[in-house]
Protein backbone atom coordinates (compact mmCIF):
# COMPACT_ATOMS: atom_id res chain seq x y z
CA UNK A 1 0.00 0.00 0.00
CA UNK A 2 1.32 3.41 -0.69
CA UNK A 3 2.42 6.46 1.45
CA UNK A 4 -0.73 8.02 2.73
CA UNK A 5 -1.45 12.40 1.49
CA UNK A 6 -1.21 15.12 4.26
CA UNK A 7 -4.33 16.97 3.84
CA UNK A 8 -3.35 20.34 5.65
CA UNK A 9 -6.41 23.00 6.15
CA UNK A 10 -8.49 24.13 8.19
CA UNK A 11 -12.00 23.99 7.49
CA UNK A 12 -13.23 20.60 7.62
CA UNK A 13 -15.26 20.74 4.83
CA UNK A 14 -12.60 21.18 1.94
CA UNK A 15 -10.31 18.09 4.05
CA UNK A 16 -13.52 16.26 4.04
CA UNK A 17 -14.01 16.58 0.20
CA UNK A 18 -10.58 16.23 -0.90
CA UNK A 19 -10.05 13.14 1.52
CA UNK A 20 -13.27 11.39 -0.81
CA UNK A 21 -11.77 12.64 -3.74
CA UNK A 22 -8.07 10.72 -3.27
CA UNK A 23 -9.79 7.62 -1.92
CA UNK A 24 -12.44 7.13 -4.86
CA UNK A 25 -8.99 7.67 -6.93
CA UNK A 26 -7.10 4.72 -4.72
CA UNK A 27 -4.85 7.53 -2.77
CA UNK A 28 -5.20 7.33 1.73
CA UNK A 29 -5.06 10.80 3.08
CA UNK A 30 -4.32 11.94 6.72
CA UNK A 31 -6.02 15.26 7.98
CA UNK A 32 -4.20 18.47 9.52
CA UNK A 33 -6.60 21.27 10.76
CA UNK A 34 -3.12 23.61 10.98
CA UNK A 35 0.58 23.69 10.45
CA UNK A 36 1.42 22.46 14.06
CA UNK A 37 -0.54 19.28 13.75
CA UNK A 38 0.76 18.87 10.30
CA UNK A 39 4.60 18.98 11.84
CA UNK A 40 3.45 15.96 14.29
CA UNK A 41 1.97 14.12 12.14
CA UNK A 42 5.06 14.59 9.18
CA UNK A 43 7.23 13.22 12.20
CA UNK A 44 5.61 10.29 12.59
CA UNK A 45 4.35 9.15 9.51
CA UNK A 46 5.94 8.95 5.74
CA UNK A 47 3.67 11.01 3.40
CA UNK A 48 3.87 10.68 -0.49
CA UNK A 49 2.88 14.15 -1.12
CA UNK A 50 1.32 17.27 0.74
CA UNK A 51 -1.45 19.20 -0.17
CA UNK A 52 -2.00 22.42 1.74
CA UNK A 53 -3.76 25.37 2.54
CA UNK A 54 -1.96 28.73 2.73
CA UNK A 55 -3.97 30.76 5.35
CA UNK A 56 -5.02 29.32 8.52
CA UNK A 57 -6.27 32.17 9.98
CA UNK A 58 -9.70 33.72 9.53
CA UNK A 59 -9.73 37.10 7.92
CA UNK A 60 -6.43 36.20 6.41
CA UNK A 61 -5.08 36.14 3.06
CA UNK A 62 -1.66 37.17 2.95
CA UNK A 63 -0.84 33.50 2.96
CA UNK A 64 2.00 33.61 5.02
CA UNK A 65 1.57 31.19 7.39
CA UNK A 66 1.15 28.37 4.29
CA UNK A 67 4.34 30.00 3.15
CA UNK A 68 6.65 29.43 6.01
CA UNK A 69 4.92 25.96 5.99
CA UNK A 70 5.81 25.42 2.64
CA UNK A 71 9.31 26.62 3.14
CA UNK A 72 9.94 24.15 6.36
CA UNK A 73 8.35 21.12 4.17
CA UNK A 74 10.92 21.76 1.69
CA UNK A 75 14.04 21.93 3.96
CA UNK A 76 13.44 19.11 5.51
CA UNK A 77 12.62 16.58 2.23
CA UNK A 78 13.79 18.00 -0.85
CA UNK A 79 11.86 15.42 -2.82
CA UNK A 80 8.28 15.60 -1.03
CA UNK A 81 5.86 16.70 -4.01
CA UNK A 82 3.78 19.74 -2.25
CA UNK A 83 0.66 21.47 -4.03
CA UNK A 84 -0.95 24.55 -2.56
CA UNK A 85 -4.50 25.30 -2.71
CA UNK A 86 -6.09 28.36 -1.67
CA UNK A 87 -9.47 30.26 -2.05
CA UNK A 88 -7.33 33.23 -2.35
CA UNK A 89 -6.19 32.87 -5.59
CA UNK A 90 -3.71 35.57 -7.60
CA UNK A 91 -0.77 35.14 -9.70
CA UNK A 92 1.62 36.86 -7.19
CA UNK A 93 0.71 34.05 -4.66
CA UNK A 94 0.77 31.41 -7.01
CA UNK A 95 4.48 32.27 -8.09
CA UNK A 96 5.38 33.16 -4.13
CA UNK A 97 4.18 29.46 -3.16
CA UNK A 98 6.26 27.89 -6.09
CA UNK A 99 9.31 30.38 -4.71
CA UNK A 100 9.05 28.88 -1.21
CA UNK A 101 9.25 25.25 -2.48
CA UNK A 102 5.76 24.00 -4.18
CA UNK A 103 5.75 21.99 -7.07
CA UNK A 104 2.09 23.41 -8.41
CA UNK A 105 -0.87 25.64 -7.23
CA UNK A 106 -4.71 25.16 -7.62
CA UNK A 107 -7.24 27.41 -6.59
CA UNK A 108 -10.61 26.96 -4.51
CA UNK A 109 -13.29 25.88 -5.84
CA UNK A 110 -10.67 23.17 -8.14
CA UNK A 111 -12.20 20.89 -10.78
CA UNK A 112 -11.67 17.54 -9.59
CA UNK A 113 -10.69 16.00 -12.82
CA UNK A 114 -7.06 18.50 -12.58
CA UNK A 115 -6.26 18.31 -9.68
CA UNK A 116 -6.41 14.77 -9.85
CA UNK A 117 -4.30 15.16 -12.55
CA UNK A 118 -1.61 17.32 -11.18
CA UNK A 119 -1.36 14.61 -8.02
CA UNK A 120 -0.74 11.72 -10.38
CA UNK A 121 1.30 13.52 -12.10
CA UNK A 122 3.56 14.85 -9.27
CA UNK A 123 3.55 11.60 -7.72
CA UNK A 124 5.12 9.47 -10.90
CA UNK A 125 7.51 12.59 -11.09
CA UNK A 126 8.72 12.18 -7.87
CA UNK A 127 9.03 8.31 -7.77
CA UNK A 128 11.31 8.87 -11.16
CA UNK A 129 12.90 11.26 -9.45
CA UNK A 130 13.56 9.16 -6.56
CA UNK A 131 14.60 6.08 -8.33
CA UNK A 132 17.25 8.54 -10.54
CA UNK A 133 18.54 9.79 -7.33
CA UNK A 134 18.93 5.65 -6.30
CA UNK A 135 20.27 4.91 -10.02
CA UNK A 136 22.81 7.74 -9.44
CA UNK A 137 24.46 6.90 -6.19
CA UNK A 138 24.19 2.96 -7.19
CA UNK A 139 25.92 3.90 -9.45
CA UNK A 140 28.41 5.82 -8.05
CA UNK A 141 28.95 2.95 -5.41
CA UNK A 142 29.68 0.60 -8.54
CA UNK A 143 32.41 2.77 -10.14
CA UNK A 144 34.12 2.79 -6.06
CA UNK A 145 33.85 -0.34 -5.58
CA UNK A 146 37.07 -2.12 -5.55
CA UNK A 147 38.17 -6.09 -6.10
CA UNK A 148 38.18 -7.96 -9.32
CA UNK A 149 35.26 -8.73 -11.80
CA UNK A 150 35.02 -12.30 -12.99
CA UNK A 151 32.60 -14.44 -15.03
CA UNK A 152 31.56 -18.00 -12.76
CA UNK A 153 33.48 -20.61 -14.07
CA UNK A 154 32.26 -23.98 -12.96
CA UNK A 155 34.55 -26.85 -14.29
CA UNK A 156 35.13 -28.24 -10.74
CA UNK A 157 32.47 -30.55 -9.27
CA UNK A 158 32.66 -28.48 -6.03
CA UNK A 159 31.76 -25.39 -8.16
CA UNK A 160 28.85 -26.58 -10.05
CA UNK A 161 27.60 -27.99 -6.55
CA UNK A 162 27.68 -23.97 -4.80
CA UNK A 163 25.83 -23.20 -7.81
CA UNK A 164 23.12 -25.45 -7.50
CA UNK A 165 22.38 -24.78 -3.95
CA UNK A 166 22.56 -20.81 -4.78
CA UNK A 167 19.91 -21.56 -7.52
CA UNK A 168 17.75 -23.78 -5.31
CA UNK A 169 17.66 -21.21 -2.08
CA UNK A 170 17.30 -18.35 -4.98
CA UNK A 171 13.97 -17.57 -5.34
CA UNK A 172 13.26 -17.81 -1.60
CA UNK A 173 13.62 -14.28 0.75
CA UNK A 174 15.80 -16.25 3.18
CA UNK A 175 18.88 -14.89 4.49
CA UNK A 176 22.17 -15.95 2.86
CA UNK A 177 25.25 -16.56 4.57
CA UNK A 178 28.22 -16.68 2.51
CA UNK A 179 31.21 -18.10 4.09
CA UNK A 180 35.10 -18.62 2.25
CA UNK A 181 38.72 -17.00 2.49
CA UNK A 182 39.09 -13.74 0.76
CA UNK A 183 39.78 -13.33 -2.61
CA UNK A 184 37.00 -16.52 -3.80
CA UNK A 185 34.28 -14.33 -5.54
CA UNK A 186 31.66 -14.54 -2.68
CA UNK A 187 30.54 -10.99 -4.20
CA UNK A 188 30.15 -12.75 -7.40
CA UNK A 189 28.22 -15.72 -5.90
CA UNK A 190 26.00 -12.68 -4.24
CA UNK A 191 25.25 -11.03 -7.82
CA UNK A 192 24.07 -14.77 -8.96
CA UNK A 193 21.76 -15.19 -6.27
CA UNK A 194 20.42 -11.88 -6.82
CA UNK A 195 20.28 -12.02 -10.48
CA UNK A 196 17.86 -15.85 -10.23
CA UNK A 197 15.65 -14.53 -7.44
CA UNK A 198 12.26 -12.57 -7.68
CA UNK A 199 13.79 -9.09 -6.73
CA UNK A 200 16.36 -9.76 -10.21
CA UNK A 201 14.74 -6.08 -11.19
CA UNK A 202 15.85 -4.13 -8.31
CA UNK A 203 19.08 -3.39 -7.03
CA UNK A 204 21.89 -5.63 -5.28
CA UNK A 205 23.37 -2.58 -3.17
CA UNK A 206 27.11 -3.93 -2.11
CA UNK A 207 28.48 -2.90 1.58
CA UNK A 208 31.94 -3.54 2.47
CA UNK A 209 31.61 -3.77 6.11
CA UNK A 210 34.99 -3.64 7.05
CA UNK A 211 35.82 0.11 5.29
CA UNK A 212 32.27 1.49 7.20
CA UNK A 213 33.55 3.53 10.45
CA UNK A 214 31.51 3.31 13.59
CA UNK A 215 31.20 6.75 13.91
CA UNK A 216 29.31 6.71 10.54
CA UNK A 217 27.30 3.92 10.85
CA UNK A 218 24.20 4.74 11.24
CA UNK A 219 24.58 7.77 7.99
CA UNK A 220 26.16 5.16 5.68
CA UNK A 221 23.17 2.50 6.46
CA UNK A 222 20.62 4.18 7.27
CA UNK A 223 20.94 7.64 5.76
CA UNK A 224 20.53 11.27 7.29
CA UNK A 225 18.50 14.23 6.99
CA UNK A 226 19.89 17.73 6.33
CA UNK A 227 21.92 19.36 8.95
CA UNK A 228 21.78 16.20 11.23
CA UNK A 229 25.32 16.86 12.10
CA UNK A 230 27.60 19.85 11.17
CA UNK A 231 28.57 18.20 7.89
CA UNK A 232 25.29 17.39 6.92
CA UNK A 233 24.69 19.88 4.24
CA UNK A 234 21.96 17.25 2.42
CA UNK A 235 20.06 14.68 2.86
CA UNK A 236 21.81 10.88 2.29
CA UNK A 237 19.59 7.83 1.35
CA UNK A 238 21.20 4.95 3.14
CA UNK A 239 21.99 1.60 1.88
CA UNK A 240 19.01 -0.28 3.40
CA UNK A 241 16.81 2.60 1.39
CA UNK A 242 19.07 2.18 -1.73
CA UNK A 243 18.32 -1.76 -1.73
CA UNK A 244 14.99 -1.38 -1.27
CA UNK A 245 12.75 -4.11 -2.65
CA UNK A 246 15.67 -5.30 -3.81
CA UNK A 247 18.99 -7.39 -2.33
CA UNK A 248 21.36 -5.97 0.45
CA UNK A 249 24.85 -7.63 0.29
CA UNK A 250 27.08 -6.72 3.76
CA UNK A 251 30.31 -8.40 2.81
CA UNK A 252 32.77 -8.53 5.57
CA UNK A 253 30.33 -8.97 7.86
CA UNK A 254 32.20 -9.81 10.70
CA UNK A 255 33.96 -6.33 10.68
CA UNK A 256 30.60 -4.63 12.06
CA UNK A 257 31.28 -2.90 15.21
CA UNK A 258 30.27 -4.91 18.18
CA UNK A 259 28.10 -1.42 18.91
CA UNK A 260 26.47 -1.25 15.93
CA UNK A 261 25.29 -4.71 15.70
CA UNK A 262 21.92 -4.28 17.66
CA UNK A 263 20.95 -1.55 15.38
CA UNK A 264 21.66 -3.59 12.29
CA UNK A 265 19.66 -6.94 14.24
CA UNK A 266 16.50 -4.54 14.61
CA UNK A 267 16.28 -3.34 10.96
CA UNK A 268 16.54 -6.70 9.65
CA UNK A 269 14.11 -7.89 12.35
CA UNK A 270 11.84 -5.11 12.22
CA UNK A 271 12.42 -4.10 8.85
CA UNK A 272 12.09 -0.30 9.96
CA UNK A 273 14.57 2.39 10.96
CA UNK A 274 15.10 6.00 11.24
CA UNK A 275 17.67 8.41 9.39
CA UNK A 276 19.84 10.09 11.54
CA UNK A 277 17.99 13.28 12.88
CA UNK A 278 14.41 12.05 11.95
CA UNK A 279 12.37 10.73 13.83
CA UNK A 280 10.15 9.28 11.57
CA UNK A 281 10.36 5.67 11.08
CA UNK A 282 10.37 4.37 7.71
CA UNK A 283 9.56 0.78 6.26
CA UNK A 284 12.33 -1.19 4.41
CA UNK A 285 11.71 -4.38 2.18
CA UNK A 286 15.15 -6.27 1.48
CA UNK A 287 16.47 -9.83 1.01
CA UNK A 288 20.05 -10.25 3.08
CA UNK A 289 23.18 -11.92 1.54
CA UNK A 290 26.02 -11.50 4.40
CA UNK A 291 29.60 -12.48 3.62
CA UNK A 292 32.34 -13.52 5.61
CA UNK A 293 36.06 -14.76 5.35
CA UNK A 294 35.85 -15.20 9.76
CA UNK A 295 35.19 -17.35 11.97
CA UNK A 296 31.76 -16.17 13.51
CA UNK A 297 30.65 -19.42 16.03
CA UNK A 298 34.61 -18.25 17.25
CA UNK A 299 33.60 -14.70 17.67
CA UNK A 300 30.76 -15.27 19.34
CA UNK A 301 32.33 -17.18 21.88
CA UNK A 302 34.99 -14.42 21.80
CA UNK A 303 32.27 -11.81 22.65
CA UNK A 304 33.41 -10.30 19.67
CA UNK A 305 29.98 -11.23 17.46
CA UNK A 306 26.13 -11.32 18.71
CA UNK A 307 24.71 -14.60 18.41
CA UNK A 308 21.09 -13.40 17.94
CA UNK A 309 22.69 -11.11 14.51
CA UNK A 310 24.44 -14.55 13.31
CA UNK A 311 21.33 -16.90 13.51
CA UNK A 312 19.33 -13.72 11.80
CA UNK A 313 21.78 -14.20 9.12
CA UNK A 314 22.78 -17.65 8.30
CA UNK A 315 19.08 -19.13 7.85
CA UNK A 316 21.28 -20.82 4.82
CA UNK A 317 24.89 -20.54 4.83
CA UNK A 318 26.86 -22.07 1.56
CA UNK A 319 30.26 -22.51 1.66
CA UNK A 320 33.00 -20.69 -1.26
CA UNK A 321 35.66 -23.60 -1.29
CA UNK A 322 38.97 -21.82 -1.97
CA UNK A 323 40.88 -22.16 -5.70
CA UNK A 324 42.85 -24.93 -4.74
CA UNK A 325 40.26 -27.12 -3.81
CA UNK A 326 38.84 -26.48 -7.51
CA UNK A 327 42.10 -27.01 -9.34
CA UNK A 328 39.45 -27.82 -12.46
CA UNK A 329 38.37 -24.19 -12.39
CA UNK A 330 42.05 -23.26 -12.47
CA UNK A 331 43.38 -23.24 -16.13
CA UNK A 332 39.72 -22.07 -17.11
CA UNK A 333 40.05 -18.91 -15.06
CA UNK A 334 43.35 -18.14 -16.19
CA UNK A 335 42.21 -18.41 -19.96
CA UNK A 336 39.12 -16.04 -18.80
CA UNK A 337 41.41 -13.42 -17.16
CA UNK A 338 44.24 -13.50 -19.93
CA UNK A 339 41.16 -12.70 -22.41
CA UNK A 340 39.93 -9.79 -20.38
CA UNK A 341 43.51 -8.33 -19.84
CA UNK A 342 43.80 -8.29 -23.97
CA UNK A 343 40.78 -6.93 -24.08
CA UNK A 344 41.44 -4.13 -21.66
CA UNK A 345 44.65 -2.98 -23.40
CA UNK A 346 43.97 -3.65 -26.90
CA UNK A 347 47.09 -5.92 -26.96
CA UNK A 348 48.38 -8.79 -29.26
CA UNK A 349 46.99 -11.98 -28.00
CA UNK A 350 49.29 -14.45 -25.49
CA UNK A 351 48.94 -18.04 -24.76
CA UNK A 352 49.93 -20.20 -21.80
CA UNK A 353 53.05 -23.05 -22.02
CA UNK A 354 52.52 -26.15 -20.50
CA UNK A 355 54.98 -25.62 -18.05
CA UNK A 356 53.04 -22.36 -16.91
CA UNK A 357 50.04 -23.92 -16.93
CA UNK A 358 51.33 -26.48 -14.84
CA UNK A 359 52.68 -23.70 -12.34
CA UNK A 360 49.50 -22.20 -12.19
CA UNK A 361 47.93 -25.85 -11.36
CA UNK A 362 50.87 -26.49 -8.87
CA UNK A 363 50.69 -23.05 -7.35
CA UNK A 364 48.49 -23.11 -3.67
CA UNK A 365 46.43 -19.64 -4.30
CA UNK A 366 46.90 -18.06 -0.83
CA UNK A 367 44.93 -15.12 -2.45
CA UNK A 368 42.10 -17.36 -4.72
CA UNK A 369 40.84 -16.60 -7.49
CA UNK A 370 41.78 -12.46 -7.09
CA UNK A 371 45.46 -13.47 -6.74
CA UNK A 372 45.17 -15.56 -10.49
CA UNK A 373 43.36 -12.26 -11.76
CA UNK A 374 46.07 -10.18 -10.88
CA UNK A 375 48.93 -12.38 -11.61
CA UNK A 376 47.37 -13.07 -15.38
CA UNK A 377 47.78 -9.18 -15.71
CA UNK A 378 50.98 -9.17 -14.68
CA UNK A 379 52.00 -11.99 -16.96
CA UNK A 380 50.86 -10.40 -19.84
CA UNK A 381 52.85 -7.45 -19.01
CA UNK A 382 56.23 -8.98 -18.31
CA UNK A 383 55.95 -11.62 -21.28
CA UNK A 384 58.22 -10.73 -23.70
CA UNK A 385 56.61 -13.06 -26.53
CA UNK A 386 53.33 -14.06 -26.96
CA UNK A 387 54.21 -16.79 -25.19
CA UNK A 388 53.49 -16.78 -20.96
CA UNK A 389 56.32 -19.17 -19.39
CA UNK A 390 56.46 -20.24 -15.84
CA UNK A 391 58.44 -17.60 -15.37
CA UNK A 392 56.82 -14.59 -16.38
CA UNK A 393 54.03 -15.97 -13.51
CA UNK A 394 56.46 -15.15 -10.81
CA UNK A 395 55.53 -17.78 -8.19
CA UNK A 396 58.21 -17.70 -5.49
CA UNK A 397 59.42 -21.10 -4.57
CA UNK A 398 58.31 -20.49 -0.97
CA UNK A 399 54.39 -20.41 -2.20
CA UNK A 400 55.03 -23.28 -4.53
CA UNK A 401 56.98 -25.77 -3.68
CA UNK A 402 58.86 -27.91 -6.04
CA UNK A 403 57.69 -30.96 -7.68
CA UNK A 404 58.94 -33.27 -10.82
CA UNK A 405 55.72 -34.81 -12.23
CA UNK A 406 52.15 -34.40 -12.42
CA UNK A 407 50.67 -37.86 -12.05
CA UNK A 408 49.52 -38.27 -8.31
CA UNK A 409 50.72 -41.48 -7.54
CA UNK A 410 54.23 -40.26 -8.47
CA UNK A 411 57.30 -39.57 -5.74
CA UNK A 412 58.20 -35.84 -5.57
CA UNK A 413 61.65 -34.45 -4.14
CA UNK A 414 61.24 -33.77 -0.81
CA UNK A 415 64.91 -33.12 0.10
CA UNK A 416 63.52 -29.40 0.86
CA UNK A 417 59.78 -30.21 2.18
CA UNK A 418 58.05 -30.67 5.25
CA UNK A 419 55.68 -33.37 6.36
CA UNK A 420 52.75 -30.85 5.82
CA UNK A 421 54.16 -30.12 2.06
CA UNK A 422 54.37 -33.31 1.55
CA UNK A 423 50.92 -34.50 2.46
CA UNK A 424 49.86 -31.66 1.02
CA UNK A 425 51.12 -32.22 -2.28
CA UNK A 426 50.30 -36.09 -2.15
CA UNK A 427 46.79 -34.20 -1.27
CA UNK A 428 46.10 -31.95 -4.47
CA UNK A 429 48.08 -34.39 -6.57
CA UNK A 430 44.62 -36.92 -5.79
CA UNK A 431 42.16 -33.81 -6.01
CA UNK A 432 44.02 -33.13 -9.81
CA UNK A 433 44.28 -36.74 -10.93
CA UNK A 434 40.47 -36.95 -10.07
CA UNK A 435 39.34 -33.35 -12.18
CA UNK A 436 38.44 -31.99 -9.05
CA UNK A 437 36.04 -34.12 -7.73
CA UNK A 438 36.97 -34.24 -3.90
CA UNK A 439 34.46 -37.44 -3.16
CA UNK A 440 36.50 -39.86 -5.32
CA UNK A 441 39.63 -38.27 -4.56
CA UNK A 442 38.95 -38.73 -1.07
CA UNK A 443 37.44 -42.28 -1.53
CA UNK A 444 40.54 -43.44 -3.47
CA UNK A 445 42.18 -42.68 -0.11
CA UNK A 446 39.72 -44.75 1.97
CA UNK A 447 38.91 -41.20 3.56
CA UNK A 448 35.22 -39.21 4.01
CA UNK A 449 35.18 -35.35 1.92
CA UNK A 450 35.21 -33.62 5.40
CA UNK A 451 38.41 -35.41 6.19
CA UNK A 452 39.91 -35.14 2.79
CA UNK A 453 39.69 -31.49 3.34
CA UNK A 454 40.11 -30.61 7.07
CA UNK A 455 44.01 -32.48 6.09
CA UNK A 456 43.90 -30.74 3.06
CA UNK A 457 43.31 -26.91 4.55
CA UNK A 458 45.85 -28.58 7.33
CA UNK A 459 48.41 -29.69 5.23
CA UNK A 460 48.00 -26.39 3.77
CA UNK A 461 49.07 -24.06 6.94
Amino acid sequence: MSNPILIIDDDEGIRHALSLLLMEEGYPSLQANSPIIAKQLLKSHTFSMVITDLNFTQDTTSAEEGLALIQQLRLDDEQLPILAITGWGSIEIAVKAMQHGANDFVQKPWENERLITIVRTQLQLAKANKRSQKLAVHNQLLQNELGFISGLIAHSVQIKQVLATLSQVAKSDVSVLLTGENGTGKSLFARYLHDLSTRKEEQLISVNMGAVSESLFESEMFGHVKGAFTDAKSQRIGRFELADEGTLFLDEIANTPYSQQAKLLRVLEEKQFEKVGASKTQSVDIRLVAATNADLTHAVATGEFRKDLLYRINTVQIHIPPLRERIADILPLAHYFLGRVIEKYAAQGRTLTAQAQRALQDYHWPGNVRELAHIMERAHILAPTEHIDAEHLNLTPVQQPKHVEIHPYCTVDTAHLTLNEIEQDALVRRLAFYDGDAVAAAQSLGLSRSTFYRRLNKAGK
